[in-house]
Protein backbone atom coordinates (compact mmCIF):
# COMPACT_ATOMS: atom_id res chain seq x y z
CA UNK A 1 0.00 0.00 0.00
CA UNK A 2 1.33 3.42 -0.93
CA UNK A 3 -0.17 6.27 1.01
CA UNK A 4 -1.74 8.78 -1.40
CA UNK A 5 0.65 11.51 -2.41
CA UNK A 6 3.75 9.63 -1.24
CA UNK A 7 6.86 9.09 -3.29
CA UNK A 8 10.27 7.71 -2.47
CA UNK A 9 12.19 11.00 -2.67
CA UNK A 10 12.79 12.51 0.75
CA UNK A 11 12.07 16.15 1.45
CA UNK A 12 10.85 18.04 4.49
CA UNK A 13 7.48 18.58 2.85
CA UNK A 14 7.15 14.95 1.82
CA UNK A 15 8.18 13.81 5.30
CA UNK A 16 5.56 15.99 7.01
CA UNK A 17 2.89 14.81 4.56
CA UNK A 18 3.87 11.18 5.18
CA UNK A 19 3.60 11.64 8.96
CA UNK A 20 0.22 13.33 8.63
CA UNK A 21 -1.12 10.50 6.50
CA UNK A 22 0.39 7.91 8.84
CA UNK A 23 -1.41 9.49 11.80
CA UNK A 24 -4.69 9.48 9.88
CA UNK A 25 -4.35 5.97 8.43
CA UNK A 26 -3.04 4.47 11.67
CA UNK A 27 -4.54 6.52 14.53
CA UNK A 28 -2.69 6.79 17.85
CA UNK A 29 -4.30 5.94 21.18
CA UNK A 30 -3.25 9.27 22.69
CA UNK A 31 -5.13 11.17 19.98
CA UNK A 32 -8.08 8.91 19.31
CA UNK A 33 -8.55 6.89 22.49
CA UNK A 34 -9.75 3.32 22.84
CA UNK A 35 -10.75 3.11 19.19
CA UNK A 36 -7.05 3.07 18.27
CA UNK A 37 -6.03 0.59 20.98
CA UNK A 38 -5.24 -2.87 19.62
CA UNK A 39 -4.42 -5.22 22.49
CA UNK A 40 -2.35 -8.28 21.73
CA UNK A 41 1.13 -8.93 20.41
CA UNK A 42 0.38 -11.20 17.44
CA UNK A 43 1.03 -8.46 14.87
CA UNK A 44 4.26 -7.49 16.58
CA UNK A 45 5.50 -11.08 16.79
CA UNK A 46 4.83 -11.61 13.09
CA UNK A 47 6.46 -8.34 12.05
CA UNK A 48 9.39 -9.01 14.38
CA UNK A 49 10.00 -12.31 12.62
CA UNK A 50 9.92 -10.60 9.23
CA UNK A 51 12.39 -7.97 10.46
CA UNK A 52 14.82 -10.55 11.85
CA UNK A 53 14.16 -10.05 15.58
CA UNK A 54 16.13 -6.80 15.93
CA UNK A 55 15.55 -6.55 19.69
CA UNK A 56 17.70 -9.64 20.21
CA UNK A 57 20.77 -7.61 19.26
CA UNK A 58 20.80 -5.61 22.51
CA UNK A 59 19.84 -5.97 26.16
CA UNK A 60 16.44 -4.60 27.16
CA UNK A 61 15.22 -3.11 30.43
CA UNK A 62 11.41 -3.16 30.17
CA UNK A 63 9.49 -0.50 32.11
CA UNK A 64 5.74 -0.50 32.91
CA UNK A 65 3.55 1.23 35.49
CA UNK A 66 0.73 3.72 35.86
CA UNK A 67 2.86 6.82 36.47
CA UNK A 68 6.56 7.61 36.44
CA UNK A 69 7.49 5.33 33.52
CA UNK A 70 8.96 8.18 31.51
CA UNK A 71 10.97 9.66 34.37
CA UNK A 72 12.32 6.28 35.48
CA UNK A 73 13.18 5.31 31.89
CA UNK A 74 15.03 8.57 31.24
CA UNK A 75 16.96 8.39 34.51
CA UNK A 76 18.01 4.81 33.77
CA UNK A 77 19.11 5.68 30.23
CA UNK A 78 21.12 8.63 31.51
CA UNK A 79 22.73 6.51 34.23
CA UNK A 80 23.69 3.63 31.92
CA UNK A 81 25.13 5.95 29.30
CA UNK A 82 27.32 7.58 31.95
CA UNK A 83 28.84 4.14 32.57
CA UNK A 84 30.10 4.02 29.01
CA UNK A 85 27.19 2.29 27.28
CA UNK A 86 25.30 3.35 24.19
CA UNK A 87 21.64 3.31 25.22
CA UNK A 88 18.45 3.34 23.20
CA UNK A 89 15.45 4.98 24.87
CA UNK A 90 11.86 4.40 23.77
CA UNK A 91 9.11 6.41 25.46
CA UNK A 92 5.70 7.86 24.68
CA UNK A 93 3.89 10.08 24.05
CA UNK A 94 5.91 12.86 22.46
CA UNK A 95 5.47 16.52 23.40
CA UNK A 96 6.33 18.34 20.17
CA UNK A 97 8.22 16.14 17.74
CA UNK A 98 7.26 12.55 16.89
CA UNK A 99 10.98 11.68 16.91
CA UNK A 100 11.14 12.30 20.69
CA UNK A 101 9.80 8.78 21.14
CA UNK A 102 13.13 7.18 20.18
CA UNK A 103 16.50 8.51 21.24
CA UNK A 104 20.06 7.26 21.58
CA UNK A 105 21.87 8.39 24.73
CA UNK A 106 25.65 8.23 24.61
CA UNK A 107 28.71 10.00 25.99
CA UNK A 108 30.85 8.77 23.12
CA UNK A 109 30.69 12.03 21.20
CA UNK A 110 28.43 10.85 18.36
CA UNK A 111 25.60 13.17 19.42
CA UNK A 112 25.08 16.64 17.99
CA UNK A 113 25.76 19.98 19.69
CA UNK A 114 27.84 18.37 22.46
CA UNK A 115 24.69 16.85 23.96
CA UNK A 116 24.31 13.27 25.19
CA UNK A 117 21.23 12.39 23.14
CA UNK A 118 20.24 12.08 19.52
CA UNK A 119 16.77 11.66 18.02
CA UNK A 120 15.97 9.26 15.23
CA UNK A 121 16.42 11.09 11.93
CA UNK A 122 13.57 12.07 9.67
CA UNK A 123 15.30 10.24 6.82
CA UNK A 124 15.31 7.00 8.84
CA UNK A 125 11.58 7.31 9.57
CA UNK A 126 10.92 8.06 5.90
CA UNK A 127 12.87 5.06 4.67
CA UNK A 128 11.44 2.68 7.28
CA UNK A 129 7.84 3.56 6.41
CA UNK A 130 8.53 3.29 2.68
CA UNK A 131 10.14 -0.13 3.04
CA UNK A 132 7.42 -1.63 5.24
CA UNK A 133 4.24 0.25 4.27
CA UNK A 134 2.65 -2.71 2.46
CA UNK A 135 3.25 -4.93 5.50
CA UNK A 136 1.70 -2.31 7.80
CA UNK A 137 -1.41 -2.33 5.66
CA UNK A 138 -1.55 -6.11 5.33
CA UNK A 139 -1.36 -6.56 9.11
CA UNK A 140 -3.53 -3.49 9.81
CA UNK A 141 -0.91 -2.40 12.32
CA UNK A 142 -1.70 0.38 14.77
CA UNK A 143 0.24 3.62 15.10
CA UNK A 144 1.91 2.36 18.28
CA UNK A 145 2.82 -0.99 16.74
CA UNK A 146 4.49 0.78 13.84
CA UNK A 147 6.32 3.16 16.15
CA UNK A 148 7.51 0.31 18.37
CA UNK A 149 8.72 -1.72 15.41
CA UNK A 150 10.54 1.31 14.04
CA UNK A 151 12.28 1.96 17.36
CA UNK A 152 13.41 -1.65 17.76
CA UNK A 153 14.88 -1.64 14.26
CA UNK A 154 16.58 1.73 14.65
CA UNK A 155 18.23 0.71 17.92
CA UNK A 156 19.60 -2.42 16.25
CA UNK A 157 20.91 -0.38 13.32
CA UNK A 158 22.54 1.98 15.82
CA UNK A 159 24.33 -0.94 17.52
CA UNK A 160 23.23 0.11 21.00
CA UNK A 161 24.27 -1.88 24.05
CA UNK A 162 21.06 -1.45 26.03
CA UNK A 163 17.52 -0.27 25.37
CA UNK A 164 15.25 1.14 28.05
CA UNK A 165 11.85 0.25 26.65
CA UNK A 166 8.72 1.87 28.07
CA UNK A 167 5.37 0.17 27.58
CA UNK A 168 2.59 2.12 25.96
CA UNK A 169 -0.47 0.84 27.82
CA UNK A 170 -0.65 -1.98 30.34
CA UNK A 171 1.99 -4.64 29.78
CA UNK A 172 0.63 -8.12 29.11
CA UNK A 173 -0.89 -7.19 25.74
CA UNK A 174 1.33 -4.20 25.00
CA UNK A 175 3.16 -4.04 21.67
CA UNK A 176 6.52 -3.87 23.46
CA UNK A 177 5.95 -7.20 25.21
CA UNK A 178 7.64 -9.31 22.55
CA UNK A 179 11.05 -8.72 24.14
CA UNK A 180 12.98 -10.97 26.51
CA UNK A 181 14.42 -8.36 28.87
CA UNK A 182 17.34 -8.61 31.26
CA UNK A 183 15.28 -6.71 33.85
CA UNK A 184 11.62 -5.76 34.30
CA UNK A 185 10.55 -2.59 36.14
CA UNK A 186 7.01 -1.71 37.28
CA UNK A 187 6.91 1.78 38.77
CA UNK A 188 3.54 1.80 40.54
CA UNK A 189 -0.13 0.93 40.14
CA UNK A 190 -2.99 3.43 40.06
CA UNK A 191 -6.48 3.62 38.60
CA UNK A 192 -6.07 4.68 34.98
CA UNK A 193 -7.33 3.35 31.63
CA UNK A 194 -9.81 1.30 33.67
CA UNK A 195 -11.99 0.60 30.64
CA UNK A 196 -9.13 -1.39 29.11
CA UNK A 197 -6.99 -2.59 32.04
CA UNK A 198 -9.49 -3.28 34.80
CA UNK A 199 -11.55 -1.52 37.43
CA UNK A 200 -9.46 -2.45 40.48
CA UNK A 201 -5.81 -2.13 41.48
CA UNK A 202 -5.24 -5.93 41.43
CA UNK A 203 -6.72 -6.19 37.92
CA UNK A 204 -4.48 -3.39 36.65
CA UNK A 205 -1.47 -4.88 38.45
CA UNK A 206 -2.15 -8.19 36.68
CA UNK A 207 -1.93 -6.46 33.30
CA UNK A 208 1.28 -4.61 34.21
CA UNK A 209 2.77 -7.83 35.62
CA UNK A 210 2.47 -9.32 32.17
CA UNK A 211 5.98 -8.03 31.37
CA UNK A 212 7.47 -10.39 33.98
CA UNK A 213 9.41 -13.17 32.24
CA UNK A 214 11.02 -16.46 33.38
CA UNK A 215 14.36 -15.98 35.13
CA UNK A 216 14.23 -12.19 34.82
CA UNK A 217 14.61 -10.03 37.96
CA UNK A 218 11.80 -7.60 38.71
CA UNK A 219 11.81 -4.26 40.54
CA UNK A 220 8.47 -2.81 41.66
CA UNK A 221 8.79 0.85 42.62
CA UNK A 222 5.91 1.24 45.05
CA UNK A 223 4.38 -1.54 47.13
CA UNK A 224 0.68 -1.63 47.96
CA UNK A 225 -1.29 -4.15 50.03
CA UNK A 226 -3.76 -4.66 47.17
CA UNK A 227 -1.14 -5.39 44.52
CA UNK A 228 1.94 -6.91 46.20
CA UNK A 229 0.52 -10.42 46.07
CA UNK A 230 -0.25 -10.05 42.38
CA UNK A 231 3.43 -9.50 41.64
CA UNK A 232 4.56 -12.18 44.06
CA UNK A 233 2.26 -14.78 42.49
CA UNK A 234 3.29 -13.79 38.98
CA UNK A 235 7.00 -14.14 39.78
CA UNK A 236 6.42 -17.47 41.53
CA UNK A 237 4.21 -19.08 38.89
CA UNK A 238 6.35 -17.78 36.02
CA UNK A 239 9.47 -19.42 37.46
CA UNK A 240 8.29 -22.61 39.21
CA UNK A 241 8.99 -24.69 36.12
CA UNK A 242 12.42 -23.17 35.50
CA UNK A 243 14.96 -26.01 35.97
CA UNK A 244 17.65 -23.71 37.31
CA UNK A 245 15.48 -22.79 40.29
CA UNK A 246 14.38 -26.41 41.01
CA UNK A 247 11.13 -25.15 42.53
CA UNK A 248 12.97 -23.35 45.34
CA UNK A 249 10.44 -20.70 46.37
CA UNK A 250 12.97 -18.59 48.28
CA UNK A 251 15.34 -18.42 45.33
CA UNK A 252 12.50 -17.57 42.97
CA UNK A 253 11.13 -14.82 45.20
CA UNK A 254 14.65 -13.40 45.35
CA UNK A 255 14.01 -12.23 41.79
CA UNK A 256 11.46 -9.69 43.11
CA UNK A 257 12.41 -6.47 44.85
CA UNK A 258 10.14 -3.67 46.07
CA UNK A 259 12.11 -0.42 45.91
CA UNK A 260 10.32 1.17 48.86
CA UNK A 261 11.10 -1.82 51.08
CA UNK A 262 14.88 -1.65 50.63
CA UNK A 263 17.52 1.05 51.05
CA UNK A 264 19.42 1.38 47.77
CA UNK A 265 23.16 2.02 47.78
CA UNK A 266 22.80 5.65 46.70
CA UNK A 267 19.85 6.44 48.96
CA UNK A 268 21.98 8.12 51.62
CA UNK A 269 22.62 10.99 49.22
CA UNK A 270 19.13 11.26 47.78
CA UNK A 271 18.25 14.60 49.40
CA UNK A 272 21.29 16.28 47.88
CA UNK A 273 20.54 14.70 44.53
CA UNK A 274 16.90 15.82 44.63
CA UNK A 275 17.94 19.39 45.40
CA UNK A 276 20.22 19.42 42.35
CA UNK A 277 18.12 17.41 39.88
CA UNK A 278 16.83 19.10 36.76
CA UNK A 279 13.65 17.01 37.15
CA UNK A 280 12.00 19.08 39.86
CA UNK A 281 8.64 17.49 40.66
CA UNK A 282 8.22 16.23 44.23
CA UNK A 283 7.06 12.92 42.81
CA UNK A 284 10.60 12.37 41.53
CA UNK A 285 11.56 11.30 45.06
CA UNK A 286 9.67 8.03 44.47
CA UNK A 287 11.01 7.64 40.96
CA UNK A 288 14.56 8.26 42.15
CA UNK A 289 14.29 5.50 44.74
CA UNK A 290 13.01 3.12 42.08
CA UNK A 291 15.93 3.96 39.79
CA UNK A 292 18.44 3.50 42.60
CA UNK A 293 16.98 0.08 43.45
CA UNK A 294 17.11 -0.90 39.77
CA UNK A 295 20.76 0.09 39.49
CA UNK A 296 21.60 -2.07 42.51
CA UNK A 297 19.96 -5.05 40.79
CA UNK A 298 21.81 -4.25 37.56
CA UNK A 299 25.12 -4.22 39.43
CA UNK A 300 24.47 -7.18 41.76
CA UNK A 301 23.32 -9.46 38.94
CA UNK A 302 26.10 -8.37 36.57
CA UNK A 303 23.61 -7.04 34.03
CA UNK A 304 25.95 -4.09 33.47
CA UNK A 305 28.98 -2.53 35.13
CA UNK A 306 27.84 0.37 37.30
CA UNK A 307 30.00 3.23 38.56
CA UNK A 308 27.98 4.87 41.32
CA UNK A 309 29.70 8.30 41.23
CA UNK A 310 29.14 8.57 37.47
CA UNK A 311 25.57 7.34 37.85
CA UNK A 312 24.67 9.92 40.51
CA UNK A 313 25.89 12.83 38.38
CA UNK A 314 24.05 11.55 35.32
CA UNK A 315 20.75 11.16 37.17
CA UNK A 316 20.98 14.72 38.48
CA UNK A 317 21.22 15.97 34.87
CA UNK A 318 18.71 13.58 33.32
CA UNK A 319 16.60 16.19 31.51
CA UNK A 320 19.65 17.83 29.94
CA UNK A 321 21.32 14.54 29.02
CA UNK A 322 18.26 12.88 27.46
CA UNK A 323 16.21 15.82 26.19
CA UNK A 324 13.38 14.92 28.58
CA UNK A 325 10.62 17.50 28.98
CA UNK A 326 7.07 18.08 30.13
CA UNK A 327 7.63 16.93 33.72
CA UNK A 328 7.45 19.87 36.13
CA UNK A 329 9.19 21.82 33.40
CA UNK A 330 9.70 25.57 33.69
CA UNK A 331 8.47 27.31 30.55
CA UNK A 332 8.97 30.86 31.83
CA UNK A 333 10.68 32.48 34.81
CA UNK A 334 8.85 35.79 34.79
CA UNK A 335 6.12 34.98 35.57
CA UNK A 336 6.97 31.45 36.69
CA UNK A 337 5.14 29.02 34.38
CA UNK A 338 5.35 25.29 35.14
CA UNK A 339 3.93 22.50 33.01
CA UNK A 340 3.54 18.80 33.76
CA UNK A 341 1.89 16.00 31.78
CA UNK A 342 0.48 14.30 34.91
CA UNK A 343 -3.06 13.44 33.88
CA UNK A 344 -4.71 11.11 36.41
CA UNK A 345 -5.68 11.22 40.06
CA UNK A 346 -2.72 9.06 41.09
CA UNK A 347 -0.22 11.44 39.52
CA UNK A 348 -1.89 14.83 39.93
CA UNK A 349 -2.29 14.49 43.70
CA UNK A 350 1.48 14.99 43.99
CA UNK A 351 1.51 17.99 41.66
CA UNK A 352 -1.39 19.73 43.39
CA UNK A 353 0.15 19.02 46.79
CA UNK A 354 3.43 20.56 45.66
CA UNK A 355 1.65 23.68 44.41
CA UNK A 356 -0.25 24.01 47.67
CA UNK A 357 3.01 23.66 49.61
CA UNK A 358 4.64 26.37 47.46
CA UNK A 359 1.91 28.79 48.40
CA UNK A 360 1.87 27.80 52.08
CA UNK A 361 5.63 28.34 52.32
CA UNK A 362 5.50 31.75 50.68
CA UNK A 363 7.36 30.72 47.53
CA UNK A 364 4.36 32.05 45.61
CA UNK A 365 1.40 34.23 46.52
CA UNK A 366 -1.10 33.28 43.82
CA UNK A 367 -1.84 30.09 41.89
CA UNK A 368 -3.22 30.27 38.36
CA UNK A 369 -4.24 26.86 37.06
CA UNK A 370 -4.58 26.11 33.34
CA UNK A 371 -6.22 22.69 33.20
CA UNK A 372 -7.62 20.47 30.47
CA UNK A 373 -8.39 16.78 30.29
CA UNK A 374 -9.33 14.00 27.93
CA UNK A 375 -12.85 12.67 28.21
CA UNK A 376 -11.95 9.19 29.44
CA UNK A 377 -10.24 10.35 32.64
CA UNK A 378 -11.90 10.54 36.06
CA UNK A 379 -12.05 14.33 36.05
CA UNK A 380 -14.31 14.45 39.12
CA UNK A 381 -11.66 12.64 41.17
CA UNK A 382 -9.05 15.14 39.98
CA UNK A 383 -11.29 18.12 40.73
CA UNK A 384 -11.58 17.04 44.36
CA UNK A 385 -7.79 17.38 44.65
CA UNK A 386 -7.48 20.82 43.04
CA UNK A 387 -5.91 23.53 45.23
CA UNK A 388 -8.28 25.96 46.88
CA UNK A 389 -7.91 29.73 46.63
CA UNK A 390 -6.62 29.57 43.07
CA UNK A 391 -7.65 31.03 39.75
CA UNK A 392 -8.76 28.45 37.18
CA UNK A 393 -8.59 28.70 33.40
CA UNK A 394 -10.11 25.53 31.94
CA UNK A 395 -9.25 24.58 28.39
CA UNK A 396 -9.15 21.78 25.84
CA UNK A 397 -6.49 20.55 23.44
CA UNK A 398 -7.09 19.87 19.77
CA UNK A 399 -8.43 16.35 19.19
CA UNK A 400 -11.61 14.39 19.62
CA UNK A 401 -10.57 12.90 22.98
CA UNK A 402 -10.56 16.33 24.64
CA UNK A 403 -13.25 17.03 27.23
CA UNK A 404 -14.82 20.43 26.40
CA UNK A 405 -13.48 23.21 28.59
CA UNK A 406 -16.92 24.48 29.57
CA UNK A 407 -17.90 20.98 30.71
CA UNK A 408 -14.87 20.79 33.02
CA UNK A 409 -15.62 24.26 34.37
CA UNK A 410 -19.24 23.30 35.04
CA UNK A 411 -18.20 20.19 36.94
CA UNK A 412 -15.66 22.19 38.94
CA UNK A 413 -18.27 24.80 39.91
CA UNK A 414 -20.76 22.05 40.81
CA UNK A 415 -18.17 20.48 43.09
CA UNK A 416 -17.43 23.80 44.77
CA UNK A 417 -21.11 24.43 45.43
CA UNK A 418 -21.68 20.96 46.85
CA UNK A 419 -18.54 21.15 48.99
CA UNK A 420 -19.24 24.70 50.18
CA UNK A 421 -15.92 25.78 48.74
CA UNK A 422 -15.18 29.37 47.77
CA UNK A 423 -14.02 29.95 44.20
CA UNK A 424 -11.60 32.49 42.84
CA UNK A 425 -11.69 33.68 39.23
CA UNK A 426 -12.90 30.87 36.94
CA UNK A 427 -13.19 30.90 33.15
CA UNK A 428 -12.88 28.57 30.16
CA UNK A 429 -11.39 28.78 26.68
CA UNK A 430 -11.77 26.30 23.85
CA UNK A 431 -8.16 26.84 22.76
CA UNK A 432 -5.01 26.25 24.79
CA UNK A 433 -3.36 29.31 23.28
CA UNK A 434 -6.22 31.56 24.48
CA UNK A 435 -6.17 29.90 27.90
CA UNK A 436 -2.43 30.46 28.31
CA UNK A 437 -2.75 34.09 27.22
CA UNK A 438 -5.55 34.59 29.76
CA UNK A 439 -3.37 33.07 32.50
CA UNK A 440 -0.53 35.44 31.60
CA UNK A 441 -2.97 38.37 31.72
CA UNK A 442 -4.15 37.31 35.17
CA UNK A 443 -0.55 37.10 36.37
CA UNK A 444 0.20 40.57 34.95
CA UNK A 445 -2.90 42.03 36.62
CA UNK A 446 -1.91 40.53 39.98
CA UNK A 447 1.56 42.04 39.76
CA UNK A 448 0.22 45.40 38.66
CA UNK A 449 -2.00 45.61 41.72
CA UNK A 450 0.73 44.29 44.02
CA UNK A 451 4.35 44.50 42.74
CA UNK A 452 5.48 42.21 45.57
CA UNK A 453 3.15 39.41 44.46
CA UNK A 454 4.62 36.19 43.08
CA UNK A 455 2.05 34.43 40.88
CA UNK A 456 2.71 30.93 39.56
CA UNK A 457 0.99 29.52 36.48
CA UNK A 458 0.56 25.74 36.31
CA UNK A 459 -0.38 24.10 33.00
CA UNK A 460 -1.43 20.47 32.98
CA UNK A 461 -4.07 17.75 33.05
CA UNK A 462 -3.31 16.40 29.59
CA UNK A 463 -0.21 15.69 27.53
CA UNK A 464 -1.79 17.54 24.65
CA UNK A 465 -2.58 20.64 26.68
CA UNK A 466 1.08 20.69 27.70
CA UNK A 467 2.23 20.06 24.14
CA UNK A 468 0.31 23.03 22.78
CA UNK A 469 1.50 25.24 25.65
CA UNK A 470 5.14 24.25 25.11
CA UNK A 471 4.83 25.03 21.40
CA UNK A 472 3.42 28.45 22.29
CA UNK A 473 5.86 29.42 25.03
CA UNK A 474 9.11 27.75 23.96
Amino acid sequence: MILPGMNNIFSEEAYEAMLAKLFVRFPSFQKDGAGAYKPGIGNMEFFDQLAGHPHRRYKVIHVAGTNGKGSVSNMLASALSACGYKVGLYTSPHIIDFRERMRVISDSGDCQDDSSYRLVSKEYIWNFVNVWKETFDHLDMSFFEITTAMAMNWFADENVDYVVLETGLGGRLDSTNIVSPVLSVITNIGLDHCDMLGETLPEIAFEKAGIIKPGVPVVVGESHPDTDQVFERKVLYTNLSEPKFMGDRNVIMGLLKFADKVEPTLWGGHEAMLSEMDLKGEYQRRNLRTVMAVLDVVKDRNIAEISYPDVAGAIVRTAARTGFGGRWETLSENPLVICDIGHNEHGLKYNFSQLTAMKASGRCTHLIMVYGSVADKDVDAVIRLMPEDASYVFTQAVGKRALPADVIMGRYLDFCREAGRQTGPVCSFASVADAVRKALELAADIRTSDPAAVPVIYIGGSTYVVSEAVALLK
